[in-house]
């Protein structure tokens, strides 16, 4: 069936459909309620847990951890993939959870490396929404990377020379105050006269310089973009590029300065966890298309306060128990 013109055209409903931007039938992807997410996610939780409690605890099973304590990295690093490949962020926001069970020399160069695989598989299945060209990349995160080059030997000097506490301190702070911020933030709040190459540089430098000692890059990128009112396949064009040049330029200053912060233990739990980044991240799609801005912004953002505030719980509860 169509609509005749006046000319004697016909023009078919799909086609009418298709220019009025009306989805055909069986292409719309499913869109879930909250409540359907956070039953999921419920689930899940309660699955893994369940999981995790049920390993035993005995001492330097594999590298130097309990199995145990291997199977709560593991799920960290599954809910890390999950959490970034919603979001195209935050994968080591999440994995900060691990600094609970690692030190920050080896957990740092483990999730930056995670997170590279992470960003390249999310970027690989969103492609089409990548840049595709040098103007392109210009306009999009290019500024940002060049500040960042600057900013990431800054961040590797501050993980040699700041206590592993103070680290978790400062990072978990962050955490929870950006967490906090975009929660409360209105949602028409936009800051205009930020956007150009100079202040992308700027951000860029910022995220670099708190990259190279949490592993965790775009924080400010986001805060930038989310400034700006970006739209979510912009925004993932921005910060996807740009997590990946600084983790893998985070890696290689490490190598060259720090070798030593690769070692043996290193390899055998990137060998360990690797398998769980690729069905995290799959997950974390999965859901990407078939939620809406709204809701898949609300889990980013309360996963980014729970990881900021079980750091400074472990950092500052031992204090506050010493002076009982």
């Amino acid at each position: 069936m169509g609509v005749a013109t006046p000319l004697g055209i016909v023009i078919s409903e799909r086609d009418i459909a298709a220019n009025c931007g009306v989805p055909r039938r069986g292409t719309e992807r499913a869109r879930y309620r909250p409540t359907t997410l956070g039953l999921f996610a419920v689930a899940g939780v309660v699955a893994t847990m369940t999981i995790v409690l049920s390993l035993p605890t005995t001492r330097n099973a594999v590298a130097g951890l309990s199995l145990r304590e291997l199977g709560s990295i593991e799920a960290i690093v599954f809910l890390s993939g999950v959490m970034s490949g919603l979001s195209g962020f935050g994968f080591s926001a999440i994995g900060a959870a691990s600094l609970l069970l690692l030190s920050p020399i080896l957990q740092v160069p483990l999730f930056q490396t995670l997170s590279t695989g992470n960003q390249l598989l999310s970027a690989g299945q969103l492609r089409e929404d990548m840049p595709k060209s040098r103007k392109d990349l210009w306009a999009g995160p290019g500024p940002c990377m060049l500040g960042g080059a600057g900013g990431v030997p800054i961040g590797i000097w501050l993980l040699s020379h700041l206590p592993a506490a103070r680290l978790m301190a400062v990072f978990g702070t962050l955490l929870t105050v950006y967490a906090v911020y975009s929660i409360l933030r209105p949602a028409r709040f936009k800051v205009r006269g930020f956007d150009g190459p100079l202040c992308g540089a700027v951000v860029g430098f910022l995220g670099g310089v708190v990259g190279g000692f949490t592993a965790f890059p775009g924080a400010a990128v986001v805060v930038w973009t989310g400034l700006r009112g970006l739209p979510k396949v912009q925004h993932r064009a921005i910060v996807q590029p740009y997590i990946i040049m600084s983790q893998v330029y985070s890696l290689g200053l490490v190598a060259v300065l720090h070798p030593a912060y690769l070692s043996s233990r290193f390899w055998l739990l990137l060998a360990l966890t690797l398998p769980a980044v690729v069905p995290g991240t799959l997950s974390g799609l999965w859901l990407y298309r078939r939620t809406s801005d709204l809701n898949f912004k609300r889990v980013t953002y309360l996963l980014l306060g729970i990881s900021g505030i079980a750091l400074l719980a472990k950092t500052c509860v031992p204090a506050i128990m010493s002076l009982f």
